[in-house]
């Protein structure tokens, strides 16, 4: 799986929020691999969205196709900034994986300290159940990475929820030591919270 994670600051968010539904209307169809999208406005004004293909090479033919060229330039007007993005060629889902059913997403960035140790703890995290996490305000996750920066998605059933199972962690043994690996190889970390998600799969 292959994801590209596209971050500005926005300016109407509403108008974004047209222009993403009117793609996965008119354009989805054409995009062939795609595999889902979630995005969103935080309190502090920053738009995220992270769009999921089978592979590089499907989500290069979409970004080559005339229509979706000119459907970025409209979107790119409702921006109050450039547009940053990080191709991951390297992603890995847990549980239900992107999951259109989340009332909350958290997005989470870190800077990679050690990258043979980032791929080691993510693949055994994909391996994690619903168990290990002790949490059934967890949908499922992605999480994808580049050279230098590890992006999450977490998908929850509510913030309430999410917030109240955070406070107790339940999760197992084995499930924590991994976490406590992981705070070991990747620093920087930021918080991304969207509320009010916008969520689409084909």
């Amino acid at each position: 799986m292959f994801v590209q994670v596209i971050q500005a600051p926005a300016g109407d968010a509403a108008g974004i929020r047209r222009l993403m539904d009117r793609w996965v209307a008119e354009l989805a169809d054409g995009a062939e691999g795609w595999l889902g999208s979630t995005a969103g406005v935080t309190d502090g004004g920053e738009f995220v969205a992270t769009a999921r293909f089978e592979s590089e090479e499907s989500a290069r033919r979409n970004s080559g196709r005339t229509d979706q060229a000119a459907w970025w330039a409209e979107l790119e007007k409702q921006l109050a900034g450039p547009a940053t993005f990080q191709d991951c060629r390297d992603a890995v889902t847990f549980l239900a994986g992107g999951s259109d059913d989340a009332g909350f997403v958290q997005v989470i960035q870190s800077r990679i300290v050690d990258a043979r140790r980032v791929r080691d703890l993510v693949d055994r995290m994909a391996e994690l159940d619903a168990g290990d996490f002790g949490r059934d305000d967890v949908l499922g996750g992605i999480v994808a990475w580049d050279p230098q920066m590890v992006t999450e998605v977490f998908y929850f059933t509510s913030e309430a929820e999410a917030r109240v199972a955070e406070a107790e962690p339940h999760e197992s043994e084995h499930a924590a030591a991994l976490l406590a690996e992981w705070d070991d190889a990747v620093t920087d970390v930021r918080y991304l919270d969207l509320r009010d998600p916008w969520l689409w799969s084909p």
